[in-house]
């Protein structure tokens, strides 16, 4: 009998129709790990006993705060309750605010948790960041603020920001959730705008599990943030007005604490993964890398590429299930516009068309301290497999 031979078909070549992977271990999406220092810092806590909010907390709201470039910081339960806590003073019910459609939905949902009005904007189409000219025609009478996120760890246009602010009277909250110790001007982000928010989720660059941190350079923000922090107390017992339980515990403030000592050194790691990715995916027709806005410093929370689906045969969603069985996992972060989500249907007036593109093309690649040339060499080989098998 005769051997039988393997005869190469169309769709072989691919892991997943049967084909040999590039990677067989497999390239992490992410790395989220607690070192020996911060859990001796966790329990140098738990064996004082003190356990709310105290020196820990107010030792990272110090440091934090002048390594991001602000006067003030405010630690806090998490990301979402920053953005509540930094809205609640700058405006109100039946007021406007211009938010892009293009971000996470606490930038907006606390918007509307306000009583206020997200009137949503689009995006740039090649840093993914606000469409600060977009915004500009969304303004009208009962506009009183801003509100933008530095998206996936990149600063936004803060020149074109402030600049819009100031000619129409309007506060401006950042949403840097994703953007710890980025920079713009050769500033720490913290120093920009009314206020800015930090999330300290367990996936961020600073991550506690959970946590935020509201920054701001106003002495009478400032004052008033911490009072709705906390019940709005100026003394034991006594509420000045009225305010929540919004406090982050000395457990959560001692392993933000301990993280934030290497902060900048996992920062620069970052920073040279997406030096590398930059190099490794040039000339790739199938994707777009990256556009960093002009003098940002981005941290690279996230490092997402567009697709270019006029020159491939499938769609994103695709070709990402084709790259997972290849060894190499990514995400997409948004699967859809803020304008596209039931919650919000009473305030849409438009869907923004980057903000709707976007969301069928982008797609997020493995990133974290940890990435070596073999990772990113490995993704960049696993990329040009894949779309090669579906270039049109």
């Amino acid at each position: 009998m005769a051997t039988p031979t393997t005869a190469p078909v169309s769709q072989a070549e691919l892991a997943i129709n049967g084909g040999s992977p590039v990677s067989e271990a497999g390239v992490p999406f992410m790395s989220i790990s607690m070192e020996q220092g911060d859990r001796d810092a966790v329990n140098r806590v738990l064996d004082s006993g003190m356990l709310r909010a105290a020196s820990q907390c107010a030792a990272l709201e110090e440091q934090f705060g002048q390594m991001t470039g602000a006067t003030h910081a405010m630690a806090c339960a998490n990301g979402t309750c920053a953005l509540q806590l930094a809205y609640e003073p700058l405006f109100g019910p039946g007021d406007e605010v211009i938010v892009p459609a293009w971000t996470y939905i606490a930038t907006a949902s606390m918007i509307v948790a306000r009583g206020a009005t997200p009137v949503f904007c689009d995006s740039r189409e090649d840093t993914f960041q606000i469409d600060v000219e977009d915004a500009a025609k969304r303004i009208t009478s009962k506009t009183k603020a801003i509100a933008c996120t530095h998206l996936y760890g990149c600063p936004v246009d803060i020149d074109a920001v402030q600049k819009l602010a100031a000619a129409h009277d309007l506060s401006v909250v950042y949403d840097s959730a994703q953007a710890h110790l980025a920079r713009y001007d050769g500033e720490g982000v913290g120093a920009y705008g009314d206020a800015t928010t930090y999330s300290f989720y367990a996936t961020k660059n600073l991550g506690t599990g959970e946590g935020g941190m509201i920054t701001c350079n106003d002495d009478t923000l400032a004052h008033d943030i911490a009072l709705l922090r906390s019940h709005g107390e100026t003394d034991k017992y006594l509420h000045e007005r009225i305010g929540y339980n919004y406090r982050m515990n000395d457990l959560t403030g001692a392993i933000g604490l301990s993280k934030l000592q290497r902060l900048p050194a996992e920062t620069d790691a970052r920073r040279a993964a997406a030096a590398m990715y930059g190099e490794a995916l040039a000339g790739i027709s199938a994707l777009e890398t990256p556009t960093v806005t002009a003098k940002a410093e981005p941290v690279w929370h996230l490092y997402t590429v567009k697709l270019n689906l006029d020159t491939l045969t499938c769609d994103r969603d695709t070709f990402s299930e084709a790259l997972k069985a290849e060894g190499v996992p990514s995400a997409v972060h948004y699967p859809r516009s803020l304008t596209r989500q039931p919650a919000f249907a009473a305030f849409v007036k438009d869907h923004p068309a980057v903000a709707d593109s976007l969301a069928a093309r982008v797609m997020s690649l493995p990133m974290h301290p940890g990435m070596t040339r073999e990772h990113v060499d490995t993704v960049a080989e696993a990329i040009k497999k894949v779309a090669a098998h579906f270039a049109r």
